[in-house]
């Protein structure tokens, strides 16, 4: 299984981004429990937005609202579209797929990993 994410950059506050995370050896349409971690610097990796095995979104109160997790089944990609940006949203984002158990918050839930792509917000 490989996932690569892509669309990170840098942008100023209030600007948004679009991130998709390509996935292989992986079937992001039928999988379980598949999303988005980041981790800021000097912070633990905290999850972002994941499909549950229900196909639910969920999301960090953090980005509830600002942030939407969604599915290109056609690319077999993951996308996080990214509104509202703030420098508290500066971080490593990160792709996780695999998820086996209903702690979708946890990263010890998830087999599979991309190896990350950096958001920096400016003020």
């Amino acid at each position: 299984v490989r996932l690569v994410e892509s669309g990170g950059g840098s942008v100023q506050t209030g600007g948004s981004l679009r991130l998709s995370c390509v996935a292989s050896g992986y079937s992001v349409r039928y999988g379980h429990y598949m999303g988005w971690f980041r981790r800021a610097p000097g912070k633990e990796r905290e999850a972002v937005a994941i499909f549950d095995r229900y196909g639910d979104e969920n999301y960090t109160d953090l980005v509830k609202v600002r942030f939407t997790i969604s599915k290109e089944d056609a690319m077999n990609a993951l996308i996080l579209q990214m509104n509202s940006l703030g420098p508290e949203d500066t971080a490593t984002y990160y792709c996780a797929a695999g998820g086996w158990s209903p702690q979708w918050s946890e990263a010890s839930n998830y087999a599979y990993w991309g190896q990350g792509t950096q958001v920096t917000v400016s003020s």
